[in-house]
């Protein structure tokens, strides 16, 4: 009989800290959102539990060592329940991280910065950004890039552990767990993503669901009322359900069932409903953007049994609770891996010394000896073909350099081809060529994954169709990660396809995007030098810009070398002394150019050729080399692009002459296009005339 009342004495003692814990990540995230006046507080507290149940039972995750490599990914897809992430962050006392990547004696969220949520230079933005707060392992914010982004890192667990896992060292097989919302699933790419995963069969996915029925607008029967288990069934995925989101022992048992399956990703479906005070109180109140009010909190407090006065109170015990469970746990199981890291890199330590230069962003040594130098060649080669040589060049010696395209390899010629490289397929992970199927949303979203995951990822499709990838290519530059963009079919010139398939603004849109470097080479050294600038980036995404036609080779015994492309413009072809006249070109458009200059140099008229195939490498120039490029006191200039001419006056000036794009384009074959359009050597060299009549008459106040 005493031994019994003892067992339910300590039963009794785990609820009450397994509710004090619950309780303290409600109210932390309660005083927060009251505190910035701005926020969310309905999530964070209807999945406190969730959450808790989750980081305290199973999550794999050391808070003093927050990028361990192998430790399991917690994913807040519903970004706006961000105090949900920041109360756990704080409570285990996960450590910050510097950019060199050492794990500093801080804490990466205090309680101070949560007191400042929402607040300038808080580490507790509105929702939650990686790079900025420690413990964050992705931006969310906009609804469905945390599952989608989820898929990409559960691949990259699965490549990893191919590639570098041996008999007797597991290296890699973390878990990922993702937590989302309605507005998550009413979004397409999460739509996409999981059609993805289901069909590689990524057991190691879980996505949880908070099944509350409240969006902004209010509830969800007016617009989303599919079964949503049933969708996921049919995507392949094992589905579970928990009815009550405060049932830890129903919580735990469907976290078990998503580790014991081992053939297909899990969803389990967590009913819930935000306990306030009042009564009366509409969960559409707190969930979406406005805190509770002081009266309200006060309420909901003593609901809890909670001091309805305290402010930002972190009971006795909690952190310590935390550090016990979690903390423990994750700390051996942190030290297990490193002690069998050392043992590895004996063992195998070519693969150690690779595992080591991947998390860290290196590059093999000799990464880039095999680039293939391009001969000069009137008829020369389309530069995604050129791209292709090269791509397969490189991958041959940075072994985790992988990606794959929307289902146009063949086109974007973006296929890994050597003996070995394989196909990643449900059950064969260890494939380097990724079939990410019609799905370029999801598909930016995994490769941001696969980045964050420490893998050097590429995705490609048509230009025209990176409107679809759009989000996902602004967040690999809002999270400054290395996402390899390779996009071909890049102007009217791929011809009769017509307007549907022309890129016309793409271009401008894309360079509008901060921390994205595009890049537009004009033939296959260009390319060769733009895939070497593309590989040593560390902290910014980059976009190949490819052609479908062939570009002439040009003799670069006759002009400047292609490697001045790592400057974003420069001198090609100069007449000697000071320039009449300026032709400005990125891509198919240099060779244009080129033929112009000879036409001009004919009638007297001196014209330097500029190539442009990175205007953000340009701009990180100094004055003095950007000037030395595009001479101030040269006026006559004439800016020449198959595309639209948003941003080319930032170059030729106001009276500078922009041959481009300023419509949509037309079926046809590319020579038709090209007359249609502008796109001759003649009607460049009319252009440049006027423009060094216009400059003449001007010196001579005339």
């Amino acid at each position: 009989m005493q031994q019994d009342k003892s067992v339910t004495s300590r039963a009794q003692s785990m609820q009450s800290i397994d509710r004090l814990c619950i309780n303290t990540i409600r109210t932390l995230s309660m005083d927060a959102v009251q505190a910035a006046n701005s926020g969310h507080p309905g999530t964070p507290m209807a999945l406190a539990p969730v959450a808790y149940c989750l980081w305290q039972k199973f999550l794999r995750f050391d808070p003093d060592d927050p990028i361990w490599p192998n430790r399991d990914r917690f994913v807040l897809s519903n970004g706006h329940a961000s105090m949900l992430l920041y109360s756990l962050l704080h409570l285990c006392g996960v450590k910050a991280v510097n950019p060199q990547y050492e794990t500093l004696g801080r804490l990466s969220v205090t309680l101070d910065d949560i007191k400042q949520f929402r607040q300038l230079d808080s580490k507790c933005a509105g929702h939650p950004e990686y790079r900025w707060t420690s413990g964050v392992e992705t931006t969310t914010g906009p609804l469905g890039q945390g599952v989608a982004t989820s898929v990409g890192m559960a691949i990259a667990s699965r490549w990893m552990a191919e590639y570098f896992n041996r008999p007797d060292f597991a290296m890699f097989g973390y878990d990922v767990y993702a937590v989302c919302g309605d507005g998550c699933l009413m979004e397409g790419v999460a739509g996409e993503a999981a059609s993805l995963a289901g069909h590689l069969k990524l057991s190691n996915l879980c996505w949880i669901y908070d099944n509350n029925r409240i969006t902004i607008e209010g509830h969800t029967d007016w617009a989303f009322s599919e079964d949503v288990a049933t969708r996921f069934i049919g995507y392949g995925w094992n589905v579970t359900r928990v009815g009550d989101a405060n049932d830890l022992e129903m919580l735990e048992r469907a976290f078990h069932t998503f580790k014991s399956t081992g053939d297909r990703p899990t969803l389990i479906i967590v009913d819930s409903h935000i306990a306030y005070g009042s009564p009366n109180k509409q969960d559409t109140h707190a969930a979406h953007g406005e805190p509770l009010g002081e009266d309200e909190i006060k309420l909901t407090k003593r609901n809890y049994g909670w001091p309805e006065d305290a402010k930002f109170l972190v009971p006795e015990g909690v952190r310590e609770h935390f550090q016990a469970m979690m903390g423990r746990r994750g700390h051996q199981a942190r030290e297990a891996w490193m002690a069998q890291f050392g043992d590895y890199k004996r063992r195998y330590p070519d693969l150690a010394d690779q595992l080591d230069r991947m998390q860290h962003r290196r590059l093999p040594d000799g990464w880039d000896k095999d680039l293939p130098p391009f001969p000069a060649d009137a008829k020369g080669l389309a530069s995604r073909d050129s791209s292709g040589k090269v791509l397969n060049a490189i991958a041959k010696n940075v072994p985790w350099l992988i990606g794959g395209s929307a289902d146009l390899a063949p086109s974007t010629k973006t296929r890994i081809t050597f003996d070995g490289a394989g196909d990643f397929e449900a059950g064969s992970y260890g494939g380097r060529n990724f079939h990410f199927g019609i799905r370029e949303h999801a598909m930016g979203a995994v490769l941001n994954g696969l980045s964050l995951s420490k893998v050097r990822p590429y995705g490609s499709s048509f230009l025209i169709f990176s409107d679809y990838a759009r989000p996902a290519i602004r967040l690999s530059a809002l999270m400054e990660i290395p996402v390899i963009y390779i996009f071909t079919h890049d102007s009217i010139g791929l011809g009769e396809d017509g307007p549907t398939h022309q890129p016309v603004e793409q271009l401008a849109s894309l360079r509008a995007v901060p921390n994205l470097i595009v890049l537009r080479p004009a033939d296959a050294n260009e390319v060769v030098e733009a895939w070497r600038v593309v590989m040593q980036l560390r902290h910014e995404p980059a976009l190949l810009v490819l052609s479908r036609q062939a570009l002439p080779t040009l003799d670069r015994t006759k002009y400047a070398p292609a490697s001045d492309l790592a400057k974003g413009a420069y001198v090609l072809a100069d007449p000697g002394g000071t320039p009449d006249l300026l032709l400005l070109a990125s891509g198919s458009e240099v060779s244009l150019c080129l033929a112009a200059a000879d036409q001009l140099k004919a009638d007297g008229i001196k014209a330097r050729v500029v190539s442009m195939p990175s205007w953000e490498l340009f701009e990180r120039q100094s004055q003095d080399y950007r000037d030395s490029v595009l001479p101030p006191e040269v006026t006559a200039r004439v800016a020449v692009e198959q595309a639209s001419t948003f941003g080319w006056t930032q170059y030729t000036g106001r009276e500078g002459a922009v041959i481009g794009m300023k419509t949509f384009g037309a079926s046809a074959p590319l020579k038709a296009l090209q007359r249609k359009f502008g796109f001759t050597p003649e009607q460049i060299t009319a252009a440049a005339k006027a423009q060094v009549a216009r400059a003449r008459a001007h010196a001579r106040g005339g």
